[in-house]
């Protein structure tokens, strides 16, 4: 099956060190045209070479010899015959004469033409480097067109290159130096719409410089919500006193998703999608970019042949967005998390001076969660943890299991356990409003759950405290939850914390904050279903009412909330990228099935996430009507069940 990027608004790019030979252009050419031409064949639309790749870096005075700069251009026109069969844009590096100086330049060549050239701005002349004896910077400059070949191209630092699809495609160029230094041409190219800068480097090796290097190309990715492509020069370059690595990376928005192998003598060629849909949004939800005045910029067009189909993204599609996947990432997160949750609260209960507090724990994560964050707050403060009253309030759905769990946590942490029944409580209610107990409906349900908010809040008076609230993320988003029932509280402590990483956060506070009895009861918190447990359980005494079953996986919903709030993708986008991340474990349509339950909850349910509760945001989503996510109570889902409804399962 084969993957259509530019309707995921997704670019191939390719970045090569070539394996060249220094002073001789007409081979070097030939070995980029190999290059180009099994980029092309893999899919890729760019592919960015090195800094003076034509002729090598390290030529010296070599490069005042006008058989040399001959050379160059004759290997340019070389390279321009032969991109006709390529369908895709290929940028190098030579040394070109303009107004009697020379110039270090990028050269842009697509379709059987040179597009544009590009001057370096920063000429180094320190240390190793010794640039400013054969070149001049793109300043002095006396022409806004260069010709080569007899061919009059546009030449500037303040050119941008823009492919026909997909439409965000858009790149600049700045050379080697030009990033090192302190205001980066990059950032100004980025905000003239640039989504994806491309970097010809030669930058030799010494102890210490691959990681800052790494970082420096990572960090201005994410400076300039751009993608970043970074050629360096190979090891055909080490000659006399300097050592090159052909040291090339690929990264988005402060994320590297591809880097090569350093040190080999072969050429190499690293290959990744970059997401252009995805950085014009980050940038259309960043005020501060927006907000930026652009520099003036010359647009040239670059059209391309279809390109070859490819079957595979390469980019890795995460299935849980919200989850690290390696473990001390995982645990430096949830102590970060845990962290913020115990000081969100602590400065809550300092500022209404309350030393009780009261929450419903159930055995389930959320109110686990909830349990171990109030303790810890408590402990920071330097409050008897007696002043938190846990309430148990087993009902018509309760097992034996939960409840077991609640109790005994609440006894192995040494706070104030309440045990209360609802069901004479709430069959006086089906009384008074002549519900049949025996019809188990919403009404069935949400009598439990309001009960059990009027319990706690009636209890927090008692004791002059505050009701906690135990709701997570997902549920916020979904509206799994009831209004006025566990919907609310005096501060929602888990409001910024997806179902997907409860689990993880309880499963660290057993490995990490707790020890002995209260490991093992958390650890069999986290084993056990997640369910409101507002139904009578099975026969054998077990959970009846299982959520997933019901409102679907929270692995997929927590994919289809970060895609749709963090990233604005759409619907056809999330569907593609989630049959990508979830191939093994749920088939297309039940995919599509679960995703337009999400939709259809998720617009339908704004009612209760816009009178939420305080509560703290610990992530880059979060879903309060103060803050992060303000939306219509009423706003329409119709457009997005209308694209799912056009998928082809």
């Amino acid at each position: 099956m084969s993957v259509d990027l530019a309707p995921l608004g997704m670019l191939r790019v390719a970045v090569a060190s070539p394996a060249l030979r220094l002073a001789d252009p007409l081979y070097n050419c030939e070995v980029i045209a190999g290059l180009a031409e099994k980029a092309a064949g893999q899919g890729a639309r760019v592919l960015l070479c090195p800094e003076l790749s034509v002729t090598g870096y390290s030529c010296a005075d070599l490069f005042l010899q006008p058989t040399l700069l001959h050379g160059a251009v004759a290997g340019i026109v070389r390279l321009t015959e032969l991109s006709k069969q390529w369908p895709l844009t290929l940028i190098v590096g030579a040394p070109l004469m303009q107004g009697g100086r020379i110039f270090n330049c990028a050269v842009v060549i697509a379709s059987g033409r040179v597009v544009g050239v590009v001057p370096k701005r920063h000429i180094p002349n320190s240390q190793e480097f010794y640039e400013r004896r054969w070149f001049c910077a793109a300043e002095q400059s006396t022409s806004r067109t260069i010709v080569l070949a007899g061919d009059e191209v546009s030449f500037g630092t303040d050119l941008l290159f823009a492919l026909s699809t997909p439409a965000a495609a858009l790149f600049g160029i700045e050379l080697c130096e030009d990033l090192w230094s302190p205001s980066p041409p990059s950032a100004d190219l980025a905000l003239a719409g640039a989504t994806l800068i491309a970097n010809l480097s030669a930058s030799p090796e010494t102890l210490g410089k691959m990681e800052y290097r790494r970082d420096l190309v990572r960090l201005q990715s994410a400076r300039c919500l751009a993608a970043y492509a970074y050629a360096g020069a190979g090891p055909g370059e080490s000659s006399t006193d300097l050592v090159f690595s052909g040291h090339c990376l690929i990264t988005e928005n402060g994320v590297i998703l591809a880097e090569s192998e350093r040190f080999s003598f072969a050429s190499t060629l690293t290959l990744t999608d970059i997401d252009c849909e995805r950085l014009v949004n980050e940038r259309r939800r960043s005020s501060t970019f927006a907000a930026s005045p652009p520099m003036s910029v010359r647009i040239l067009a670059i059209e391309l042949p279809p390109a070859v189909p490819v079957t595979t993204l390469l980019r890795s599609i995460d299935p849980a967005p919200f989850v690290p996947s390696q473990r001390q990432e995982r645990a430096e997160r949830c102590a970060e998390i845990f962290a913020i949750q115990t000081t969100g609260l602590a400065r809550r209960l300092l500022h209404t001076a309350s030393q009780q507090l009261v929450l419903g724990i159930s055995g389930g994560l959320d109110s686990t969660l909830a349990l171990l964050v109030a303790v810890k707050a408590f402990d920071k403060l330097g409050l008897s943890r007696s002043g938190i009253v846990a309430v148990t309030m087993p009902g018509f759905g309760t097992t034996a299991r939960t409840r077991n769990n609640a109790e005994a946590l609440a006894a192995s942490l040494g706070v104030t356990l309440r045990v209360i029944s609802i069901d004479a409580a709430v069959r006086q209610h089906f009384a008074d409003i002549g519900h049949d107990e025996a019809r188990h409906d919403i009404t069935y349900e949400n009598s439990q759950a309001r009960e059990r908010t009027q319990i706690l809040m009636d209890i927090a008076n008692q004791v002059g405290g505050l009701v906690l609230g135990t709701g997570d993320l997902s549920e916020l988003a979904l509206g799994w939850c009831t209004f006025n029932g566990d919907h609310m509280a005096m501060y929602g402590i888990n409001a910024g914390v997806p179902k997907t990483l409860v689990r993880y956060l309880v499963e660290w506070c057993a490995e990490e904050e707790f020890i002995g009895a209260t490991a093992q009861i958390l650890h069999d918190v986290v084993a056990t279903p997640v369910s409101p447990e507002l139904l009578p359980p099975t026969a054998s005494g077990e959970i009846a009412q299982v959520t997933e079953d019901h409102v679907g996986p929270y692995r997929l919903h927590d994919f289809f909330l970060y895609n749709t709030v963090r990233l604005h993708f759409g619907p056809r986008k999330i569907y593609t990228l989630a049959g990508i991340a979830f191939a093994a474990e749920y088939p297309p349509a039940e995919i599509r099935r679960w995703l337009k339950v999400f939709f259809q909850r998720f617009f339908s349910q704004q009612f209760k996430r816009s009178v939420l509760p305080d509560g703290p945001k610990v992530g880059s989503v979060a879903l309060s009507p103060r803050g992060d996510w303000r939306m219509p109570s009423d706003a329409s889902a119709a457009l997005w069940l209308a694209e799912l409804e056009n998928l082809h399962v």
